[in-house]
């Protein structure tokens, strides 16, 4: 029997009306331009939040992808509502958004977590978590015939981290594969000190210093809830030639708001390989 996750967060961070969810994302992108590029895409990164916070940030990274082809598109995200001690892929079949389902890679699947003592084949950290998610929407209106390999981080620890970027380049090599890390930035910070924090993870992603951009989650020089998620993209994405990031869009909700007495904030960027 086919098993499929279905939306959690639709009505709530993005319309459930599959019209206006359509409507929604295709405004989002007309508002953006694609920035050019150098080189083959390898990776993207991404925020979470609403679509009303956002998908104006998240628009500038999916964009690039109109035109573009591949087979999977791997999904790294942080858990928001459960920990647990490890990585999770989706067990099931799909995932379903208001615009449709979308079939999992069930063979990388097999390569990244068989015979793993730390990364699970589980529906643990993906009944309700968003932030794999809210990407579904807008990669379904801009590439065809594409699956999925959702993963979630019950623990972002170093370890942890280092393990799953090392996995994710040995089971894409040579395959038409984009990894998204999904992220948001600091929490809840007035803006001037949120711009401040947001700056130094903004600053390791265009880097692609993913050794730096630990050791300051784990010092707390920088915030993002995502941060092992990005972490782990960064090193896969370098160990397969990644040599340029480009900072496609940042803000925070402050911008969007005017209410700038507690934000969050968001970045998006590209991975290149030139």
């Amino acid at each position: 029997m086919k098993m499929v996750r279905p939306p959690a967060v639709a009505g709530m961070f993005y319309p459930d009306d599959p019209h206006a969810l359509d409507r929604q994302i295709e405004e989002l992108l007309e508002s953006v331009r694609a920035k050019p590029l150098n080189g083959s895409l390898i990776a993207l990164v991404s925020p979470h939040a609403g679509y009303i916070y956002s998908g104006k940030t998240a628009a500038h990274a999916f964009v690039l992808l109109r035109g573009l082809s591949f087979d999977t598109v791997v999904i790294v995200a942080p858990s928001h509502r459960e920990y647990f001690d490890g990585i999770s892929v989706y067990e099931g079949n799909a995932y379903r958004t208001p615009l449709g389902d979308v079939p999992l890679d069930e063979d990388l699947r097999s390569s990244v977590a068989a015979g793993d003592e730390i990364i699970a084949v589980s529906d643990v950290g993906h009944r309700s978590e968003h932030a794999v998610e809210v990407q579904i929407p807008f990669l379904q209106k801009v590439l065809n015939n594409f699956r999925i390999l959702p993963i979630v981080m019950g623990d972002q620890r170093r370890e942890y981290c280092m393990h799953l970027g090392v996995k994710l380049a040995d089971a894409t090599r040579g395959k038409k594969v984009l990894l998204l890390a999904s992220t948001d930035l600091s929490h809840y910070h007035p803006y001037r000190a949120a711009m401040d924090l947001d700056k130094i993870v903004i600053d390791e992603v265009r880097d692609l210093n993913f050794e730096m951009l630990m050791n300051d989650l784990e010092d707390e020089r920088a915030e993002a809830c995502g941060g092992g998620p990005t972490v782990a993209v960064l090193q896969a994405a370098t160990t397969l030639g990644a040599n340029r990031g480009h900072i496609l869009h940042a803000c925070n909700s402050g911008d969007v708001t005017g209410d700038t007495s507690g934000v969050v904030g968001y970045v998006s960027a590209a991975i290149t390989r030139n």
